[in-house]
């Protein structure tokens, strides 16, 4: 049964060099304290808007579970924003569990969950944070001591290794390759950088306290999921991580901004399943 809850706009996170960062919060109204999950969008790391996944922020949120949606710093050529987005992600976990009481959030029950590039900066941050990476960059932060483990992650047609998807941009659209404008060079000058900023890196034993959902579409026409979603799963399972999948027949990519309660929609195909994996697992 669908409860009532708020929508905060504009909740102001951090401010990294300069950038002020900022979500909309769509929080419970019961006492809780509630779960969360900070929602990272998509859009090739360059393009995107947290509003593309306001319709999932109310629908759970209407099943007692605190939603974030949060903008992030974007990447232009000539300006690279690796590790700098990381970073930004980084800081909503923290602040999210800095602010649990006043926010009614329980601070061991906080997730994150993105789209396409947002599923690969939730991932990087919900693996790499486990082994202590990616921490520190901000050490100015009100929140910069706060712990920034997740307990659960869900990646939803994402990017998880990142020089197989500069070897597929680059066939797609050769001259203007987003993994590349992301990370400031293309692999063939810097394969470390590139192995760092690939969260199937971080899919090690010593990772494995975070529970992983993944989806993915069957026609997904840009990100193939043959060199994403399935290695990446499989490599989740070999390093003994919780982690459960719901394919989506017939899905291309960009389709988690559907309403959810349209007939025969991908999302609603999804969100029950979504849903029944975040009761058990965050």
């Amino acid at each position: 049964m669908p409860q009532p809850f708020e929508t905060r706009h504009g909740v102001v996170y951090c401010n990294h060099d300069g950038a002020e960062l900022a979500g909309d919060l769509f929080l419970p109204e019961s006492a809780g304290p509630h779960p969360a999950l900070i929602a990272v969008h998509g859009g090739g790391w360059r393009l995107g808007a947290r509003q593309s996944l306001h319709n999932w922020g109310q629908h759970i949120a209407a099943r007692g579970i605190a939603v974030f949606s949060v903008s992030y710093r974007l990447a232009v050529k000539a300006k690279p924003t690796y590790p700098g987005a990381v970073h930004d992600i980084v800081a909503a976990v923290q602040y999210l569990r800095g602010e649990a009481e006043s926010l009614r959030i329980d601070p061991a029950r906080i997730g994150l969950m993105g789209a396409s590039a947002g599923a690969h900066l939730s991932a990087l941050v919900a693996l790499g944070t486990q082994s202590g990476h990616f921490l520190n960059g901000y050490p100015q932060d009100r929140h910069a001591k706060v712990d920034a483990k997740v307990k659960a992650l869900v990646g939803i047609f994402g990017v998880y290794d990142m020089v197989a998807n500069w070897n597929d941009f680059n066939r797609q659209t050769p001259g203007d390759n987003s993994t590349e404008t992301f990370l400031g060079v293309p692999p063939m000058q810097d394969r470390k950088l590139y192995f760092e900023a690939s969260p199937i890196s971080y899919a090690v034993t010593a990772n494995n306290k975070v529970s992983v959902f993944l989806s993915w579409g069957t026609e997904d026409d840009l990100v193939n999921i043959h060199e994403q979603s399935e290695p990446f799963m499989l490599a989740l399972k070999q390093a003994g991580f919780f982690v459960r999948s719901s394919v989506v027949q017939g899905a291309p990519h960009y389709w988690t901004g559907d309403p959810i309660d349209e007939p025969g929609s991908f999302t609603g195909f999804l969100a029950p399943r979504l849903i029944r994996f975040l009761a058990e697992r965050l």
